[in-house]
């Protein structure tokens, strides 16, 4: 997202959406607040008027941002084409490590949200399950069944969604060496040499 205070000519949607998300991926949902925005903006709270009916839909932009931006991809990554188990994990695998894929901290702060709203919980709960399902259905394409497959999914969401949620840094390339690891762990094994590199080399 774009930071920055724009004057008022520039008072689009995005902008006062782009300080929104800033905001809530910092602080949290509960700072998210119209006057705290237009402030932040060096803007007017009826500016905000124009583009969103209340707080609330500002509030449903950044969930719709989240849908698209982290479920949506993954279900992407996970059909992507691949001529093995290893490669197709690790075009997975590439949410984790490449923030243009799959943005962590946006994820973990609609996680922290969701604790405190019913609702929000149920979209957490069922963006949790067409992940599951996909990369289940990963794993099925390769020849894994029932709860072979079930649980290998089940290990590559917990672990790689763990990095995120104990705020683990580290180098791209650090990250993506550990990626080769954990890739013969869940497929249970090991990737070829050139896949290896291909993988590696996106990092490098």
């Amino acid at each position: 997202m774009n930071r920055g205070s724009p004057d008022r000519t520039r008072a689009t949607r995005d902008v006062w959406l782009n300080a929104a998300y800033d905001l809530f991926v910092s602080d949290g949902i509960e700072a998210v607040k119209i006057m705290t925005l237009a402030k932040r903006l060096n803007l007017t709270r009826t500016g905000f008027y124009w583009h969103f009916e209340d707080l609330s839909e500002l509030h449903g932009a950044i969930v719709d941002i989240w849908k698209t931006r982290n479920t949506g991809i993954m279900l992407e990554r996970c059909t992507a084409p691949a001529q093995s188990l290893c490669a197709a994990l690790f075009n997975l695998i590439d949410c984790w490590i490449d923030n243009d894929l799959f943005d962590a901290p946006l994820d973990l702060a609609i996680r922290n949200w969701a604790r405190s709203d019913a609702r929000l919980q149920a979209l957490v709960d069922e963006a949790d399950a067409a992940r599951s399902t996909a990369i289940i259905r990963l794993f099925e394409r390769f020849g894994k069944t029932g709860d072979d497959a079930r649980y290998r999914a089940q290990t590559v969401l917990l672990t790689q969604t763990g990095y995120h949620s104990m705020r683990i840094s580290e180098p791209r390339l650090h990250r993506a060496i550990a990626a080769c690891h954990y890739v013969e762990i869940f497929a249970g094994e090991a990737p070829t040499q050139p896949e290896r590199d291909a993988f590696l080399n996106r990092y490098r």
